[in-house]
């Protein structure tokens, strides 16, 4: 009989999918074969809902193996996940990257959770690559230190921590000698990055400092970045590095001040405004994607319009929407909420705009050379992402590999994605 691997299956973040592969790599050397391990998310109620949806399906498909539950829903709510009769143990976000964790044996705890708060350091775990992908993901920071009123993310990661510059030029090296060409740095809060470390560099610093000390790194993505806490240094990254993509992510979330200050935010919706702005006139390319969250708890139909005007007013290309969602024991589920089915209208017109940006964005790239890094070629043809992350597809050739970055031109576009040919 063959043995299973073990396998991960991710909800969330970017930075749960570089876990993710620490945790297939930890469980795979611990020995566990026929078991299943949820990362989870708890951003939102739907993400919650959905892994344990997905929990209870692999059970009735799966009634012999082992089920594990780790991420920041277990760590928040190990309880609800531990009641779970489909569930054969919880693991908590620092538990998860630990190899005993996963080393099976008699006295072995069902629930294994602890204070995430009194974390200090980050698990930093070297990988050699990410199966089934084309780019990879370094976590350079963990955690956040700040508490906006709709979110629980703080609760599941701790406190802010940054991974040391020589361990992430390492890691970088690694998968760059592995054949990844495309890297992408990813954490919670990473424009806190530094802050608890000796000397407290920058995440400019710290990225000038790896593309001088990796100069094969040829391609970097960051995730999400915060507006008001952007340095120098980073901005001159922007402006200078052709090596760092111009496709940046914003946490916005919503673009009327009233809204942005009961949310505890750190930024303004001129601050943003001006964000994008700035990058604008360092890189006239670059294009913007943002998080925004629909239906706040006090939110009129005035302080809707401004967020909906933002989108425009900022030329945002790629929108990631989020119906409002109370979380339990957050500030913003005891303010006064949103009727659900005007939620639901606002999440639509949300998304509706942002179609429309991302129409634009694709019809700019008409009849031009784009790059693109190939991350798969199905059926007779080659899927892959520009340097702004659009989808594109071209005809195969016997020469195209994967992990290859190619310069095709831009013949026509579907609702979705560019269509292109190779450059002959």
């Amino acid at each position: 009989m063959t043995e299973k691997t073990p396998q991960v299956i991710t909800f969330g973040c970017r930075l749960n999918t570089y876990e993710s592969q620490v945790i297939k790599d930890l469980a795979s050397e611990a020995g566990l074969d026929d078991v299943f391990i949820f990362n989870t998310c708890a951003v939102t109620s739907e993400a919650e809902r959905q892994a344990r949806q997905s929990i209870r399906k692999i059970r009735r498909e799966n009634p012999h193996a082992k089920i594990i539950v780790t991420g920041c829903a277990s760590q928040i709510n190990p309880t609800k996940y531990g009641e779970m009769t489909e569930v054969d143990r919880v693991i908590g976000n620092d538990e998860k990257m630990k190899l005993q964790s996963y080393v099976e044996h008699p006295t072995q705890e069902r629930v294994m959770v602890n204070d995430i708060m009194s974390i200090k350091e980050t698990a930093n775990h070297l990988i050699s690559g990410f199966e089934g992908k084309a780019r990879a993901f370094v976590q350079v920071q963990n955690g956040c230190d700040h508490r906006c009123t709709f979110c629980t993310i703080p609760f599941g990661r701790g406190n802010s921590r940054s991974v040391p510059i020589g361990e992430i030029v390492t890691q970088v090296r690694i998968l760059i000698e592995n054949g990844y060409p495309e890297i992408v740095f990813t954490g919670v809060d990473i424009t806190a990055y530094g802050a608890d470390l000796p000397g407290q560099p920058t995440l400019g610093q710290m990225i000038r400092r790896v593309l001088a000390l990796v100069p094969d790194l040829k391609r970097l993505r960051l995730s999400s970045l915060d507006p008001v806490e952007m340095d120098e240094d980073l901005w001159h990254q922007i402006g200078n590095e052709p090596r760092l993509l111009p496709h940046l992510h914003m946490s916005l979330q919503a673009g009327d001040n009233m809204i942005l200050k009961r949310m505890k935010r750190r930024h303004s919706r001129e601050d943003a405004i001006a964000f994008c702005k700035k990058a604008r006139e360092l890189r006239p390319d670059v294009v913007f994607g943002v998080d925004l969250i629909a239906g706040f708890p006090t939110e009129t139909e005035e302080m809707f319009q401004n967020t909906l005007a933002i989108v425009d007013e900022c030329d945002l290309a790629y929108l990631h929407v989020f119906p409002y969602s109370p979380r339990p024991d957050t500030p913003a589920s005891k303010m006064p909420q949103v009727k659900g089915s005007i939620i639901k209208e606002r999440a639509t017109c949300l998304r509706k705009a942002g179609e429309n940006a991302f129409q634009r964005l694709l019809h700019s790239q008409l009849k031009t050379n784009v790059t693109l890094l190939v991350e798969s070629i199905e059926n007779g043809m080659i899927l892959g992402k520009t340097d702004h992350f659009i989808p594109i597809t071209i005809p195969s050739a016997p020469s195209i590999t994967v992990g290859q970055v190619i310069t095709v031109y831009v013949i026509d576009k579907t609702q979705d994605q560019l269509m292109g040919q190779l450059i002959s």
